[in-house]
Parts: C-alpha cells; structure tokens; sequence
C-alpha cells in the first residue's frame, strides 16, 4: 500500500462528516428527549406529587437524563412549585396518574426490588 493510499483511507471519513455538516446533516446519537417531552417533564415538575424519578419513568428515560435536559435542577431536587412553568402564565395541565400507556408491567406492586424480594422469600 502507498503512503498516499494510507493517508486518503484516514482522512475520508473526516471529510465525509464535513460534508454532512454542510448538508445539515445531524450527526451522532440522536437526543433522548424531544423539546416536547423537555416542557412536559418542566410542568410536570410544577405539580405536588410528581418526582423526577417518575417523571423519568414516563418518559422512558434514567432520572440522569432529566437533569441533564433540565440544567435548573443540578443543584438538587426542587420541590413542587419551585420550578416556573417553561411558559409564563399558563398553568400545567398534566399529572402523572400511572404508568404510561401500553405499558405492561406485571409485577410485585413493589418499586423497590429489594422489598419485592424479601417478601417472596419470608
């Protein structure tokens, strides 16, 4: 192989992430969150009762995804009522009731598998 081989098989695929830069391509790992799904989880966090751990179940997503979508909540969980609806005036219109539909969980009753455990055992 000549040198000049090796050098054009290392550097195409860089130029072909450029060019699809320049078509606006996106590149990468698409977002765990939509920008909908981002507002949702903000007023949802308005309401009395919603964690971010149910949140995050609702969406599909580990609670670490909601604090990174939500950049207001690295300081640590605020309490319902902290966070200000993403628009200004209109009140939340969703509550978290139960899981999510189609979901089929069938299981103890239990979120913590621990517990589920040790009452199956003893």
């Amino acid at each position: 192989m000549s040198p000049h081989n090796f050098l054009n098989r290392h550097e195409t695929p860089v130029n072909d992430l450029d060019a699809a830069r320049v078509r606006g391509q996106r590149l990468g790992r698409p977002p765990a969150m939509s920008a909908e799904q981002i507002r949702q989880a903000r007023d949802l966090l308005t309401l009395p009762g919603n964690s971010i751990s149910s949140i995050a179940r609702l969406h599909g997503v580990s609670r670490s995804t909601i604090y990174k979508y939500l950049p207001e909540l690295a300081d640590g969980h605020h309490p319902a009522g902290q966070i200000p609806p993403s628009r200004a005036g209109l009140p939340a219109r969703l509550a978290i009731t139960g899981p999510p539909a189609g979901c089929s969980h069938t299981g103890s009753g239990h979120d913590n598998p621990r517990q589920a455990r040790q009452e199956a055992t003893g």
